[in-house]
């Protein structure tokens, strides 16, 4: 290849950067509409989250069960979860992405319906169970379904909605329970359970106006219909071209020859292996930063702050159940407003710098609420001041993760894992999530009772510190960057050079 070829080629390049820069500036209506469609799956999730803090009161009283059932029941949906979220990767590959988000819809609406009906604690608890599975179907298929979907420069903004329907989920959750909080003991819990089947089935309808993800159909060897996709998701038909040009070099790459019809037949096999038992040292440093992020989502107990927060300030000098549930709407319009606020501006910021603030902040938040706990713990007069002193303190804490690992977890594990992978990668971080979720949910009351809510503020304060850490040596930046591109991060750089290297002598 002679200097004026390679500067052509460097030329060519620079102009398709430019090309992606200024294609992708807009946002396309039919992409957020997806989006927007996708997303609201994890509404599921959020309201599940806020309704079940307030409901279990209810359900404890009415059901005379104990705190360690009570537990068993919070901590089982997260638990079980993780099952689906293992499950979901290989179905998505197999029966596509759009299926996978009907079959998350209809496992919970199954779950959600045996929950309201539940005559006695059993029937509750199986109901719980299938809701989870639903549940990590949805969590893990959302982010993915609009990752695979999203243009670069909107990416970020696009799959951190999935956070923003769980935290309005959480929302609504609070607002139910305080709408119902006065009617007899018998009813108001099962209705605010039952309720969860109506966004359910809006799910399943509305998800019939979405399009199957064009890199899944890339994958399948049906380009023609991910170009078709492609155009409807891309503001020109230029655009679609050349992003269907990245996406089936990057699919020709991964799966070691030109993509055509003979991948029809590829249904994630052989992904196992790969992620589990030979992964190279660029899937090693993925796998570590995906399941190293969602540990440390739920090690942080976010969910089991927002599960127990009435059990908190119940602890705390708050007893009027109303004025419980006041607290947690107070608490999820903090949630909501700052999800949105690093939605907005996640893609110019960038992951990390949000990233790290947020747990920078959690870990100032959390040691201000154990101090607050250990004061109130140890005072017999419950001041006033000591209580919003709490208050402010979980508000901030939850205000951070909404504002850092909350909407990043979702968006960081749907873009980092190659194609190929990606699915069932996705799927096995997001299961190490669920699992730490109702590792945590299921044990915070009893290690609580064993060092107080202030004790266990302080160790969750200390595992944010190491989290911070971890966020800052191991995680990459892939703001603006394609799915396609996002792999070389990971890659070694001699490695990266070598490949070059090696693409030029091909083409000499």
């Amino acid at each position: 290849m002679d200097a004026n070829e390679m500067e052509s080629q460097q030329q060519k390049a620079a102009g398709e950067d430019d090309f992606r820069l200024t294609s992708t500036a807009g946002l396309n209506k039919f992409t957020l509409l997806c989006a927007l469609l996708a997303s609201t799956n994890s509404i599921l999730l959020g309201y599940d989250i806020g309704v079940m803090s307030g409901a279990v009161l209810f359900i404890k009283e009415n059901l005379k069960i104990t705190s360690v059932q009570v537990e068993i029941l919070v901590g089982s949906l997260n638990v079980l979860s993780l099952v689906g979220s293992l499950a979901s990767g290989k179905t998505s590959d197999y029966i596509g992405r759009r299926y996978t988000i009907v079959l998350a819809a209809a496992t919970f609406l199954v779950g959600a319906l045996l929950m309201g009906f539940a005559p006695s604690f059993p029937l509750l608890l199986a109901g719980r169970i299938v809701a989870g599975i639903g549940v990590g179907y949805s969590l893990m298929i959302a982010p993915l379904y609009t990752a695979e979907i999203s243009p670069a420069m909107k990416r970020g903004f696009l799959t951190s909605l999935p956070e923003v329907f769980i935290v309005s989920g959480i929302l609504l959750g609070y607002i139910v329970n305080f709408s119902l909080s006065g009617l007899p003991q018998n009813l108001n819990w099962r209705l605010m359970l039952g309720l969860a089947a109506v966004p359910a089935i809006a799910i399943g309808i509305g998800v019939t106006a979405m399009p199957e993800s064009p890199r899944w159909l890339v994958m399948k060897g049906r380009t023609h219909e991910a170009k078709r996709v492609l155009i409807k998701v891309s503001d020109t038909v230029q655009e679609a071209e050349f992003r269907l040009s990245e996406i089936t070099k990057a699919a020709a790459m991964d799966l070691g020859e030109a993509t055509s019809s003979n991948h029809s037949d590829w249904r994630g096999q052989g992904v196992w292996k790969e992620l589990l038992l030979n992964p190279s040292k660029p899937v090693c440093r993925i796998i570590i930063a995906a399941i190293g992020i969602n540990f440390f989502m739920q090690a942080s107990g976010n969910d089991a702050v927002i599960y127990y927060c009435p059990e908190v300030f119940k602890d705390a000098g708050i007893q009027d159940k109303r004025q419980l549930f006041g607290v947690n709407v107070i608490m999820g319009v903090a949630k909501a407003t700052f999800v949105l606020i690093s939605a907005v501006y996640l893609d110019r910021f960038g992951r990390r710098p949000l990233l790290l603030l947020g747990s920078i902040g959690m870990a100032v938040s959390l040691a201000v609420l154990g101090m607050g706990s250990k004061f109130l713990q140890h005072s017999e007069t419950k001041p006033l001041w000591a209580i919003i002193v709490c208050i402010i303190a979980v508000c901030a804490d939850v205000s951070f993760f909404s504002i850092g690992l909350g909407p990043i977890t979702w968006v960081y594990s749907s873009e980092i894992f190659p194609l190929r992978l990606r699915a069932q990668g996705t799927g096995l971080a997001i299961s190490v999530n669920r699992l730490v979720s109702g590792v945590m949910s299921m044990t915070f009351l009893t290690i609580s009772e064993k060092i107080t809510f202030g004790g266990m503020f302080f160790v969750l304060s200390g595992i944010m510190v190491v989290a911070t850490l971890f966020f800052y040596f191991f995680l990459p930046e892939t703001k603006n960057k394609s799915l396609e591109e996002v792999w070389a991060l990971f890659e070694d750089k001699d490695t990266t050079g070598d490949d070059q290297r090696g693409m030029q002598m091909r083409e000499m």
